[in-house]
């Protein structure tokens, strides 16, 4: 069955499409961030105050854990309406949840009010985050990567990936400025609820721009070929999450092995970066939040032009690049914080963003280059949010207790380069999507065939 033609998008629609996704995940990693920074330098002595301080800092970054969690459920339920009634839809209503549950953390009592219902109150709020994200994402990066053509996908679609950085900048920028103009009393007392409190107004930004955007094209013409295989054929279609599992199984384990490095290394760099920088190193909290905030600009700036080799060289090098460049970075990026200066603090978290990007820019085309368009949101989702559960869930965690047992830098570096090699032996495993076009994956779907790699065909076989 052809699939049915479409219009490509203005150059003023995808710009369009390119800001409301950027502006909502930017509101989404914002709030998600905001809590993994209040969790290092905060709720330890709001919610957990009869602990230990490291241990007391342990269990805070298990709340922060919790969030991961519910992500992969989050992958689930926003793939399966995802890919039945479109993105916009999901995306709008995550939104909500996400910002809801962040301006209500703004609102919670502690420890010293309500005592061991603080914390159980925060966890059910992460939760609710982290189920919100978990249907971010996708959406998000089809949306755009669904509007964009082959040619230029992998720098369209490397624009929300900028949310996460905008987000973390956002987050890291308003406690930085906080935590500088207030004093540690009055930031501990009250001050720390501002940042959540703020969240309110970023979703409406968010929401007002997110529903000026119209579905994309191919899904249009999907959920068309959808229609008249059910008129001509009576049978029902298979649930997205089925259809994945029997197609798609092997794309779904590569995309999570290709997410172990990138978000091992992510919330290492920063988020545990703060612990680090504070508790072995005797850092202020001021210079490590300047540091990751410094290094976040950087980090937004290079992944559009990541994304834009990826054009030129495809997906898989840019990729194996930064998995590569993380891995051997991790004992120069320890050494130099050991140093106890900022300059090598910086560059230390730059060059680990740095490296990070060429991880995060292609990975949402090359992703969504993998599936077929009814079953993209799910694929996608599930691929990158199931991994984030053995990945960026416990990798706070996990380096704390390193650090607490070992009182040194070294298993966690080699924790980050283990990661590594499973995301290098992941992509030697996947096929380059560089020349994909997502109509010509639909098309194949329909006649039963698997994606045919374009790069791979002779240049007068492939499909124009």
């Amino acid at each position: 069955m052809a699939a049915p033609a479409t219009s490509p998008p203005t150059p003023g629609s995808l710009k369009r499409v390119v800001a409301a996704s950027l502006v909502g995940t930017t509101v989404e990693w914002y709030d998600f961030f905001l809590y993994g920074s209040a969790a290092a330098l905060v709720f330890n002595k709001l919610f957990f105050p009869e602990s230990d301080p490291l241990v007391g800092t342990l269990l805070s970054f298990l709340t922060y854990a919790v969030g991961f969690a519910a992500r992969p459920v989050g992958a689930l339920v926003f793939g399966h309406y995802g890919d039945r009634l479109g993105r916009k839809k999901l995306l709008v209503l995550s939104l909500l949840m996400m910002g809801g549950a962040t301006f209500a953390i703004g609102l919670l009592p502690t420890h010293a009010t309500v005592g061991s219902a603080a914390p159980v109150l925060l966890t059910v709020l992460r939760l609710v985050q982290g189920f919100a994200l978990g249907g971010e994402w996708g959406g998000a990066v089809l949306l755009v990567s669904e509007h964009g053509d082959a040619e230029r996908r992998g720098f369209w679609a490397s624009w929300p990936q900028t949310g996460a950085p905008a987000g973390q900048l956002l987050a890291t920028g308003v406690l930085s400025a906080l935590t500088a103009l207030m004093s540690d009393s009055a930031f501990l007392a009250w001050g720390w609820r501002i940042p959540f409190l703020l969240s309110g107004v970023l979703v409406i930004l968010g929401l007002w721009i997110r529903l000026s955007v119209d579905e994309s094209p191919v899904f249009k013409a999907a959920l068309a070929q959808a229609a008249q295989r059910r008129a001509e054929s009576a049978a029902a279609e298979k649930m997205p999450l089925v259809a994945v599992l029997r197609h798609h199984w092997r794309d779904v384990l590569i995309a999570m092995g290709a997410r172990m490095a990138e978000n091992i290394s992510y919330y290492v760099i920063t988020a545990f970066i703060l612990v680090y920088a504070t508790t072995a190193v005797d850092l202020s909290k001021q210079t490590a939040l300047n540091a990751v905030l410094i290094a976040s600009a950087v980090h937004f700036a290079v992944i559009p032009l990541w994304g834009a080799l990826s054009d030129r060289i495809g997906r898989k090098p840019v990729y194996l690049v930064g998995a590569i460049g993380v891995g051997l970075w991790m004992f120069p990026f320890f050494a130099l914080i050991d140093t106890r200066s900022f300059g090598s603090l910086l560059l230390a978290v730059t060059v680990g963003l740095i490296f990070h990007g060429a991880m995060y820019a292609p990975q949402a085309a090359f992703f969504a280059e993998m599936f077929a368009t009814r079953m993209r949101y799910s694929g996608t989702s599930i691929g990158a949010q199931f991994s984030s559960v053995a990945a960026g869930a416990p990798a706070p965690l996990i380096a704390t207790a390193l650090l607490a047992d070992f009182d040194s830098s070294t298993p966690i570096a080699l924790y980050v380069i283990a990661a590594a090699l499973l995301t290098v032996v992941a992509l030697l495993c996947a096929k380059e999507t560089r020349h994909r076009d997502l109509a010509d994956i639909d098309a194949e779907a329909a006649a039963g065939r698997e994606p045919a790699d374009r790069a791979e065909l002779p240049a007068d076989a492939r499909p124009v």
